[in-house]
């Protein structure tokens, strides 16, 4: 399982790379910019084909699985500790059925604690990421947590093994794909390996 991670700022051709990366095979498409406003989303939504909608997983904004074909929501970490003691109110007004639902975490023994039944969990930084400057990588082991864990931070083609021998089900890219220089061709190595 490979989520590719949407930049927070746009880039030079990204719906177009974003499409070419879909074409390859791409199944999870994390939508997280946290400095778009709603109406942003949906004209950003809008740009991309709806034949590929229901790979998009949301971070912001969670109504718009109402309103678009969406493969489903994620909870930062802060939005899932104010909100999923009681999902019940939080869901309610929500268009879930056949949906995904996940979080990020940045502790294993979270995942392990989290009562709630995620389709999938994203730890970080389990190696040093390649997008954000000081967060260093922990070198999570997650064998023991018989839980989905998607090991974020610092992946690239150089270090799927270590993300498998650690206990990950997939990996969460961002910077090994969009600062590359070649984005597609980083997508296609790392998904061979995976």
């Amino acid at each position: 399982m490979i989520i590719l991670i949407a930049p927070e700022k746009d880039t030079a051709h990204e719906i177009e790379i974003l499409h070419q990366l879909f074409e390859e095979g791409l199944e999870w498409y994390h939508l997280r910019k946290p400095f778009k406003n709603f109406d942003e989303h949906v004209s950003y939504l809008n740009k991309i084909d709806k034949k590929y909608h229901n790979r998009i997983v949301v971070h912001s904004f969670h109504e718009l699985i109402n309103a678009f074909n969406l493969k489903g929501i994620h909870f930062q970490e802060q939005m899932r500790i104010d909100n999923i003691d009681n999902p019940g109110r939080y869901f309610k007004n929500l268009e879930m059925y056949g949906k995904t639902i996940s979080s990020s975490f940045h502790e294993p023994e979270a995942i392990e604690d989290c009562y709630f039944e995620f389709d999938y969990h994203l730890l970080s930084p389990v190696f040093s990421s390649l997008s954000k400057q000081g967060y260093k990588g922990r070198g999570f082991d997650v064998n023991h947590i018989d839980k989905t864990i998607i090991g974020m931070g610092g992946v690239s083609s150089g270090n799927i093994e270590s993300f498998k021998t650690l206990g990950y089900k997939g990996v969460g890219v961002l910077g090994g794909v969009w600062n590359s220089a070649h984005p597609v061709e980083a997508f296609k190595d790392i998904k061979k390996l995976f």
